[in-house]
């Protein structure tokens, strides 16, 4: 097992939020359960903005109607 380090964590859940990693990449990247990098990545988010933004003009798309089939 790898082992817990605040660099190992921080790449973990850099990756994570930039979707470069998936929850059970990030966990083995940093030696945590999934359940601790769940927990982890929660507390990232609530402490940290984000650093993009939506543009004012960004068209919306509608989602496909599902048809019944009768």
């Amino acid at each position: 097992m790898k082992k817990t380090t605040p660099q190992n964590v921080k790449e973990a859940t850099d990756g994570l939020f930039r979707a470069t990693m998936n929850l059970p990449e990030a966990a083995a990247h940093c030696g945590m359960t999934q359940k601790e990098m769940k927990l982890t990545f929660w507390e990232y988010l609530k402490y940290n903005q984000p650093d993009y933004e939506v543009p004012e003009n960004t068209i919306e798309i509608s989602r496909r109607q599902e048809s019944r089939m009768y």
